[in-house]
């Protein structure tokens, strides 16, 4: 049995967490679907400069919530399939860019993995905007 002190400790330090982390969220984000095809501007360091370079690809997973939520993009590169995972609210990605929608009846799209060519296409979805 869990005593009735320890919950409201517990409690507190969650309401603490979510306060800190409130200030790290990104509200600029777009509304991002799994099977959409977004472009994601990275920031790369060189030297002292930084430039911004463009991730273009189909999501294929999205996970968690708040200020852990992360996106799966994948896109095939000279024939070989490349994914790459972004932190939604990290000061690495520049901006999130939603080039179409996709029409899926999955949470995950791990499945797109095996196929190659035609057969990793997905169905354009006009129903939301971009």
């Amino acid at each position: 049995m869990v005593s009735c002190k320890f919950l409201v400790r517990f409690m507190k330090a969650q309401d603490i967490i979510r306060s800190i982390e409130a200030e790290y969220l990104k509200s600029d984000l777009p509304i991002i679907y799994v099977g959409d095809t977004v472009t994601v501007g990275v920031k790369i360091r060189e030297g002292e400069k930084f430039r911004v370079q463009p991730y273009e690809g189909v999501v294929i997973a999205r996970r968690n919530g708040g200020i852990n939520e992360t996106i799966t993009v994948r896109r095939v590169f000279q024939g070989i399939g490349v994914e790459r995972i972004f932190l939604l609210h990290s000061p690495r990605i520049d901006k999130i860019k939603i080039v179409r929608r996709g029409r899926v009846r999955r949470a995950k799209l791990y499945y797109l993995r095996g196929r190659v060519g035609k057969a990793t296409r997905i169905k354009q979805r006009f129903d939301r905007p971009l």
